[in-house]
């Protein structure tokens, strides 16, 4: 994350890189913050949504993550030839997220 900003109540900013050099300008609408379901309306330079489910599992919580966009922009004419290298940013990007997560999760264990 570059930068993130409220826009409203329920809308956000935000500004994202990965390791290709640049940067994806996104606005989040909360569509619901209610478990089990979260999720967020994506706009901008990507068009879709972002959905967290939480189910109960054993004792503890499980966490499913989906995400479906599509580019817009300078990133659209992008993906006709390089689709496969914004599929690699993308998939390091994600790995880092949940590398992150794993060390947030495990330090409050």
């Amino acid at each position: 994350m570059r930068a993130v900003a409220k826009l409203g109540p329920d809308t956000a900013w935000v500004r994202c890189r990965s390791t290709l050099p640049y940067t994806l300008d996104l606005v989040l609408d909360a569509v619901s913050r209610t478990p089990p379901v979260i999720e967020v309306a994506i706009g901008g330079d990507l068009e879709g949504y972002a959905r967290f489910t939480l189910t109960t599992e054993g004792v503890g919580t499980r966490l499913d993550f989906a995400q479906v966009v599509g580019v817009r922009g300078l990133l659209a004419l992008a993906s006709y030839g390089g689709r496969w290298l914004l599929e690699w940013n993308h998939r390091r990007m994600m790995a880092g997220c949940r590398d992150g997560l794993a060390a947030l999760v495990a330090e409050k264990g």
